[in-house]
């Protein structure tokens, strides 16, 4: 064999020498790199290795079917987890620090909105979360396959509680109030007044629910509250308030900001009316107008609603409404100086004719086929002007002949229409463009002292003819404007911004904290 043959078998022979020698040196190095045990990743540390997947879903399906609560947060939650048998707050890693935020966010905020923390299972949540951060299953005799589930399952109920009440209330004030009265002069005993005429968005549950899993479910649930300023100022008093009865008017105060109406807006002119204040404000950007009202007496109620401000009718004919007729007009039929003495008249529906009262019967005027009307002027019940929008009720705010009225400290007392202190200022209000004329001539046909020369001389060259001037019978209110009728006990005054108390003349906070009480602070 030559010396090159030889060379080259020893240089085969080192080579893989050399290659022996790195594959074990490279084995060695990925033993030393060998992943360490999953409790060592694990917050659950040696308990990870408990974790059993069925016995989790177990306990679930247990919750589940041993849940016998009445809220629909809890019953769309249950419904989630009966159809996906999944944690949502932990892995086998631990739980998520969004529990503990969760936590700490609900101790925090359902106390500044008068809420229980015990209504939402913050003690059982609190109590769930030591365990697991303590890992204590063995000292308090649970296994982490019911401690986990039981803390998710109530994370979640938390969690869609909040979100979805705070967005929506956790009251349907359309189910409540408009089951509350039963509808004045109706014989039927299941027809009910309808006094909350807001449209309302329904809860949305199922978005609450479907956050439950996503990376901004915090976001979600930080952005729920309601984002008014009279929302704000309520929380800002609850936040101060020691009083347990005033916490629990602002706590049902702050219920009706959550729901999903058309609250009054906070800028632009509107025309606010709070029947539990009896008052009325007229706002604009660089002003408030501030007056009494009166409004529904208990058995006709003045309705929450809203709606536009769109014509005013000065000295207008009161159509007396048929309800009314025959409750406090028809036993007087065939008394002409009744109704001669209310400036009342008597119209056939059919032919239009005008009737001698003492010719109509109280059976006749009972009947509907007749028309009663008060002529417009002085002392009709209407007052001199009426200010119109469209509603379901034909209510509308309107001037009065009973002055007086409003030097009573409980102003409840109309069929249900709302009379304003200040008509004349409210109709100058509505019309910001108005000329020195328009308003003279608007003066002059309520019987108000003109201020323009023009308007003094046509008193003076009028001051023989019939009253009332009918110098302006209509005017329309362009653009409209917004009206709101709303019941708020605990208000920021628009004009003054400081928080004023009302009783509750309608007995609708007592009905609102009934609902709400197994959520409220006791």
């Amino acid at each position: 064999m030559g010396m090159t043959d030889r060379g080259g078998i020893d240089l085969v022979r080192t080579f893989v020498w050399v290659l022996s020698v790195g594959c074990v040196m490279l084995a060695s190095c990925f033993e030393g790199r060998r992943e360490p045990p999953e409790a060592d990743l694990s917050a659950f540390s040696v308990y990870v290795d408990s974790l059993d997947t069925l016995r989790l879903q177990q306990t679930i399906r247990q919750l589940v079917d041993n849940d016998t609560s009445n809220w629909t947060a809890d019953k769309n939650v249950a419904k989630r987890y009966a159809d996906k048998n999944v944690l949502r707050w932990s892995s086998r890693m631990g739980v998520s620090a969004d529990a503990d935020t969760l936590l700490a966010f609900l101790r925090r905020e359902l106390p500044r909105n008068g809420l229980d923390t015990v209504a939402f299972g913050i003690p059982q949540i609190a109590a769930d979360l030591a365990v697991v951060h303590q890992l204590a299953f063995d000292s308090v005799g649970r296994s982490i396959n019911e401690v986990l589930p039981h803390l998710d399952y109530y994370l979640s109920k938390a969690y869609v509680r909040y979100a979805v009440g705070q967005r929506y209330g956790f009251t349907r004030p359309e189910k409540i109030l408009n089951k509350l009265d039963h509808k004045a002069h109706s014989e039927d005993p299941n027809e009910y007044a309808r006094l909350f005429d807001y449209e309302i968005d329904a809860p949305d549950y199922e978005t609450a629910v479907e956050k439950l899993t996503a990376a901004d479910r915090l976001d979600f649930l930080r952005a729920s509250h309601p984002s008014g300023q009279v929302y704000a100022a309520l929380q800002a008093c609850i936040d101060t308030a020691a009083n347990k009865d005033v916490r629990r008017k602002l706590a049902v105060n702050l219920e009706r900001c959550r729901w999903r109406i058309k609250h009054p807006a906070e800028s632009g002119r509107r025309v606010v009316v709070n029947l539990a204040a009896q008052q009325l404000w007229a706002v604009c950007p660089d002003s408030v107008l501030s007056m009494r009202i009166c409004c529904g007496a208990q058995p006709t109620k003045t309705p929450l609603l809203d709606g536009e401000l769109s014509y005013m009718q000065v000295n207008p004919d009161w159509i007396i409404p048929h309800t009314i007729v025959k409750t406090e007009v028809a036993h007087h039929g065939g008394e002409s100086a009744y109704f001669s003495r209310h400036n009342y008249y008597i119209v056939e529906k059919a032919s239009g004719d005008t009737l001698s009262p003492d010719d109509v019967t109280p059976s006749e005027l009972r009947s509907g086929q007749l028309r009663v009307g008060q002529r417009g002027g002085a002392g009709n019940s209407l007052g001199r002007i009426v200010f119109r929008f469209a509603n379901n009720f034909s209510v509308y705010l309107h001037d009065t002949n009973n002055r007086n009225a409003f030097n009573y400290q409980r102003r409840t007392l109309s069929h249900g229409c709302v009379r304003v202190q200040k008509p004349f200022e409210l109709a100058c209000f509505l019309l910001p463009e108005a000329d020195d004329w328009l308003k003279d001539r608007l003066r002059l046909s309520m019987d108000i002292s003109p201020e323009t020369e023009r308007g003094k001389k046509y008193l003076k060259e009028h001051k023989e003819d019939q009253r009332p001037f009918r110098l302006l019978t209509y005017h329309p209110i362009a653009p409209k404007v917004p009206l709101y009728i709303v019941y708020f006990t605990a208000y920021p005054n628009p004009e003054t911004q400081e928080m004023e108390l009302w009783p509750d003349i309608y007995g609708f906070d007592r009905v609102l904290s009934k609902a709400m009480s197994p959520l409220l602070v006791p």
